[in-house]
């Protein structure tokens, strides 16, 4: 019998052992660790080979410029269904001029989505869907409450008020699925550092038209304008070839000519093409704990959730014209690259001129091992030095 607490044997080889399996082929990039199948660290990300081609990178499939603002990856727990990097692709072979990113209530998917992006030479635009007024977390319910609001950083500083708008509301919700924003703390934080798009027909503007009528839309978008600016505020179209898209659609064209702000035509996408679109079906129906069969009325009767090049939207849109150009030039205008938000943080004081940061670390870590864990010699637990060195070596080399 093992004495486990005293074996370097991790569960997952234990458990083998146990149930008498014969080891497994160990695959690249595995790094053995407990989990049911063998944990990999992610590899840096490969363009592939097809889209590198000098003819690919030289067409533009479409004549029209276009920006697709509204997008949603895997990172949007259980309702966008393609990767980052699959969006990127993507994007890049319909010739898009920039993509964003807006996964509900978090920036999880930026670090791969600017990767992808970067080695493509596509302009990213990082943003966030706001899940307003949540009683309690979603999971388990056909079509969450909550109303959206979908914002854009404008630049690196928006980027970082638009993360700390996140953490606060997230903090504040005090339970996974929750966060709790206030439009006030919202109002102050964005100072003209971000773009707010009214959203899908979830976001406070399109919701009320349908509720309750234009007079209601019409309140909803002057609260809007008056939290965040005109300039900062603009009315999104989405077509998913819906019978009532186009009347709603000329209803927020003309609620927007009224208050005086701009128009921008989006896709509202959730999967980078249509082959995905099973996958969202079935990850929907998981969110909300019912069968497809049970699903089948709240589910869209099209697979139109998905990434289109300008020509194709401006075909949708052709009854307001300029609207999917300026959806490019606001795509444009808010790209920048992710590496901008690094801080630059002072050099940490040391007890030397002459001491590195990384020494000063080594020394007050021993010094506070020496107070909990006593001499390395007679170390009061196991394994704790070596442990701490390797720590300390991991943080060296990254």
């Amino acid at each position: 019998m093992f004495e486990f607490n005293r074996s370097d044997l991790s569960w997952h080889e234990f458990e083998r052992r146990l149930s008498d399996r014969p080891e497994p082929d160990k695959p690249p990039n595995a790094n053995g660790g407990d989990s049911p199948a063998w944990s990999r660290k992610r590899v840096p990300y490969e363009p592939p080979a097809a889209l590198l081609e000098p003819s690919v990178k030289a067409r533009r499939i479409s004549t029209t410029p276009y920006a697709e603002l509204h997008c949603h990856s895997n990172f949007s727990f259980l309702d966008g269904a393609s990767h980052p990097e699959e969006l990127v692709e993507e994007a890049v072979r319909l010739g898009l001029d920039a993509l964003a990113l807006t996964d509900h209530d978090g920036m999880y998917g930026v670090v791969r989505f600017a990767e992808a992006a970067a080695a493509h030479g596509l302009p990213t635009v990082f943003g966030t869907e706001l899940s307003l007024g949540l009683s309690a977390p979603q999971n388990g319910f056909a079509d969450p409450e909550g109303d959206h609001l979908l914002v854009l950083a404008r630049d690196a500083t928006g980027y970082g008020r638009l993360c700390r708008a996140v953490s606060e509301a997230q903090l504040a919700g005090r339970e996974k699925g929750r966060p709790v924003y206030q439009r006030s703390r919202l109002a102050e934080l964005h100072d003209g550092h971000w773009a707010v798009l009214t959203g899908c027909r979830k976001g406070t503007v399109p919701a009320a038209l349908a509720a309750r009528g234009p007079a209601a839309a019409a309140r909803e978008l002057a609260d809007l304008v008056g939290w965040f600016g005109r300039e900062n505020v603009f009315v999104e179209l989405w077509d998913h070839g819906l019978p009532l898209d186009s009347a709603r659609n000329d209803a927020l064209v003309a609620l927007a000519d009224r208050a005086g702000v701009e128009v921008v035509a989006t896709n509202n996408v959730h999967y980078a093409t249509q082959a995905r679109r099973p996958l969202a079906d079935a990850m929907a129906a998981v969110r909300a704990r019912r069968s497809l069969d049970e699903m089948d009325g709240w589910l869209p009767p099209a697979p139109a959730a998905h990434l289109r090049n300008g020509d194709e939207q401006a075909w949708f849109f052709r009854r307001y014209p300029g609207v999917v150009e300026r959806a490019a030039a606001l795509g444009l205008s808010c790209a920048f690259d992710l590496r901008l938000v690094a801080p630059k943080l002072p050099p940490y004081p040391t007890d030397s001129p002459t001491q590195s940061e990384m020494a000063f670390l080594r020394q007050i870590t021993w010094e506070g091992a020496m107070r909990r864990y006593g001499p390395p010699e007679s170390e009061r637990v196991p394994g704790a030095y070596k442990q701490l060195a390797y720590e300390l070596d991991m943080i060296e080399q990254l």
